[in-house]
């Protein structure tokens, strides 16, 4: 055979040994080929799927990223928390949330604390826990509606309340209209089982004046000047010290104290003129109390683990003796012994100690919890705010609240005298309650006049989300899924 046939065969033969890759179906107009199809055209024609890294299956060990030690953890819920806790709405639920359990804790508190109490006096066991039931409910409804107010609304109430609170105040001191309980004639009687006390009032009316007063003196830049910060303020709040001390209410009137003295605080009052306000003050309260046997007595109590033979500080005693007998986690709900007539005043002013014998550490830490919780939220909502009323009356709020519940804590110890004041939110007694309540839904509606949370609460409604869902989802074409 010639060289050039035998060429043409070969060239035949290795034309027929390459693999022709596989007809495809013609597609008809307008569509594109299917993947598979072209899948099956690259793997005729003898191309090759990518190859996996070796590991990587099943079988395979993934690589992983290294840890960061031990001290990723802690760190890592640190940073959640801390992230949880700046957001615009934590303040808002803070205060509505520790606000509501420790009422609602002090109505089963009440209610076991003051069943002794009851039955000795010949009424119902739920006596006194259905009239502190009733001014829960009217005090929510308050708490309520001064969360819905707006901040105008607010400053434009503090004159109002301010002279209604002084006129009552005023009207107590009349004879045949005021009472007296316990030695301090500061009630009036309402008809059937109720009383009011105005001077509980008075540390809103206070609050809110003082709050209007020194926002206005601010925005005319007048804070700088010691009269424009003395007056009126200082000679008010004396005028309302004043009304009460006339009716021998001292813990109320060092409540009013404070009150004045967050008040120049958080305007900015310099050192010496704090320093002096504060001399003054203490000057006036040791005058009072040596010039009285009773507030003596109280002072003497201090500290001390047991009564006097004659009987005397019997009931910072039997405090101690509750709080002693309670242990960890108490003796259980109901089963206290010292409400059975050993202490006095077990559900107004030593509700403290029953919690401590009946729920143990445990419960008296969680009070505290929850009031350390109240006043840090507050501290936050004056501390965010841009607005001067927002942020005194604020401040006075939470000023009213933490030095009240540390007073009364501090005499139930037995580390402070005993002055007589109420736990906030948690003892007995309506006259304390509602305004309590009201101060509340005030920091509430501060809490709800920030920018970012009025935002936030915004997206939270269904009108809103509802819209918001309906920008940001694509319609489809008829037929897909």
């Amino acid at each position: 055979m010639p060289a050039d046939e035998r060429f043409a065969v070969r060239r035949d033969r290795a034309r027929a040994s390459v693999p022709r890759p596989l007809a495809a179906a013609p597609a008809p107009s307008g569509v594109p080929l299917p993947d598979e199809l072209a899948l099956r055209g690259r793997l005729a024609t003898g191309a090759r799927r990518p190859e996996k890294p070796r590991g990587s299956g099943r079988g395979g060990s993934v690589p992983r990223t290294p840890r960061t030690g031990r001290g990723g953890g802690p760190r890592r819920t640190y940073e959640r928390a801390r992230r949880a806790w700046d957001r615009p709405l934590t303040a808002y639920y803070v205060i509505l949330g520790s606000s509501l359990l420790i009422t609602v804790l002090g109505l089963v508190m009440v209610y076991s604390a003051s069943m002794i109490k009851a039955l000795d006096i010949s009424k119902p066991s739920t006596y006194f826990f259905g009239k502190q039931f009733l001014a829960a409910v009217i005090g929510g409804a308050l708490m309520l509606v001064a969360a819905r107010m707006p901040v105008k609304l607010h400053r434009a109430l503090a004159y109002p309340i301010l002279m209604v609170t002084v006129f009552l105040m005023v009207l107590v001191q009349v004879p045949g209209i005021g009472m007296s309980v316990n030695g301090n004639q500061n009630w009036l009687y309402l008809g059937g089982p109720f009383q009011l006390q105005p001077s509980e009032f008075g540390k809103l009316a206070l609050i809110l004046w003082g709050a209007d007063l020194l926002a206005r003196k601010q925005d005319k830049r007048l804070l700088t000047q010691w009269k424009h910060m003395l007056v009126p303020l200082v000679p008010v709040a004396f005028m309302l010290l004043g009304l009460i001390m006339l009716g021998g209410d001292m813990g109320t009137a060092i409540i009013l104290t404070a009150i004045l003295f967050g008040l120049l605080w958080l305007a900015g009052a310099p050192t010496r003129l704090f320093a002096g306000v504060l001399g003054s003050a203490a000057a006036i309260a040791f005058l009072l109390i040596r010039t009285s046997p009773n507030r003596m007595s109280r002072l003497a109590c201090m500290g001390v683990s047991e009564p006097d033979p004659e009987g005397g500080c019997w009931q910072a005693a039997h405090g101690i003796y509750a709080l002693a007998s309670g242990g960890w986690f108490g003796s259980g709900l109901g089963a206290s012994v010292e409400k059975w007539g050993q202490l006095p005043e077990p559900h107004t002013d030593f509700i403290f100690a029953i919690t401590g014998e009946e729920l143990g550490l445990a419960g008296t830490l969680s009070v505290l919890a929850l009031f350390a919780a109240l006043g840090y939220a507050g501290i936050r909502v004056a501390g965010r705010t841009e607005d001067p009323f927002v942020r005194f009356a604020a401040g006075g709020v939470t000023t009213w609240i933490t030095a009240q519940a540390v007073i009364n804590i501090g005499a139930v110890l037995g580390l402070l005298p005993i002055a007589g004041v109420p736990l906030p939110l948690f003892s007995y007694g309506g006259s304390a309650l509602l305004p309590t309540m009201f101060a509340v839904g005030l920091m509430i509606a501060f809490a709800r006049e920030d920018p970012a949370a009025k935002a936030a609460l915004a997206m939270r409604k269904p009108g809103v989300r509802w819209k918001t869902m309906r920008r940001r989802v694509k319609k489809r074409p008829s037929g897909e899924r």
